[in-house]
């Protein structure tokens, strides 16, 4: 049986050619028997193409390509078809079709999906890891998180995590209360990644009274109570002081507003 060499020649890393070439090849040879594909990835410039080219021409092998720069396909094209070596355009058409339909010029910059599947998958691992570290859940994660939030219950700590999660930050939370001492990781966390969230007495008793009532609750209980409030916001300082974080006050500020303030400071 004839070996069957295919050079798959990309921008980027290939994939998408590799496997376009095995679905077609698989219709001829199903077990994929004496064929060899081999990858020639990143390719930007003539020389790479010319070297590549030529060893095609060497090895008796067949080249398909997905370069999404059209001087970099009529090159590839013309100098295949100069050598004799049988080569299909894998992008080409399809960006042409787009071009045709939707009346704009391609931006021609390699690697965009990988870069957009990268992105994705990173915004996914992030908001995981804030819905696993919430709350002061597991404090190993204090020390694998790129912000560590800490504050009184009630001061936005699981939606400002969710939120710079979507920003691709590992976020994780601790409560502070006066009757739990808080894990030894907090204080090991570098204080550049950790952020005291603090609220007006008079706000958070408002808060908290709302959300007592939503749950059915008495607005009277002691979760609610002004003296009881004071006693945490006083116990937030004090370990806000032991870390030497930065404090940011929440009082009137939406989600949105707290978190660009925490990228702000992260990138100064």
């Amino acid at each position: 049986m004839e070996k069957i060499s295919i050079f798959i020649v990309s921008d980027s890393v290939g994939e998408t050619g590799e496997l376009v070439a095995k679905a077609a090849i698989s219709q001829f040879r199903p077990g994929m028997q004496d064929v060899a594909v081999r990858r020639f990835p990143h390719v930007e410039n003539h020389e790479q193409l010319n070297e590549i080219v030529q060893l095609a021409k060497v090895q008796d092998a067949m080249v398909v390509y997905t370069l999404v720069k059209e001087e970099m396909r009529d090159f590839t094209k013309r100098l295949c078809d100069r050598k004799g070596i049988p080569n299909i355009d894998l992008m080409g058409p399809t960006m042409d079709m787009f071009t045709a339909a939707l009346q704009v010029e391609p931006i021609e910059e390699p690697g965009l999906v990988r870069k957009l599947d990268d992105d994705y998958f990173k915004k996914i691992e992030a908001i995981e890891f804030a819905v696993k570290y919430d709350d002061g859940r597991d404090p190993r994660g204090l020390l694998k998180a790129d912000v560590v939030l800490i504050g009184v219950s009630r001061t936005s700590k699981t939606p400002l995590s969710q939120f710079l999660a979507h920003k691709r930050l590992k976020v994780a939370n601790v409560p502070l209360v006066p009757e739990v001492e808080p894990p030894e990781e907090l204080f090991l966390v570098p204080t550049e990644k950790c952020f005291g969230l603090v609220i007006s007495p008079e706000k958070l008793n408002s808060i908290r009274k709302e959300r007592l009532i939503a749950l059915g609750l008495s607005d009277h209980a002691n979760y609610a109570k002004v003296e009881r409030i004071d006693e945490e916001i006083n116990h937030f300082y004090r370990i806000v002081e032991r870390i030497g974080c930065p404090v940011i006050d929440v009082t009137n500020k939406a989600v949105e507003e707290t978190a660009n303030d925490i990228l702000r400071r992260l990138k100064d």
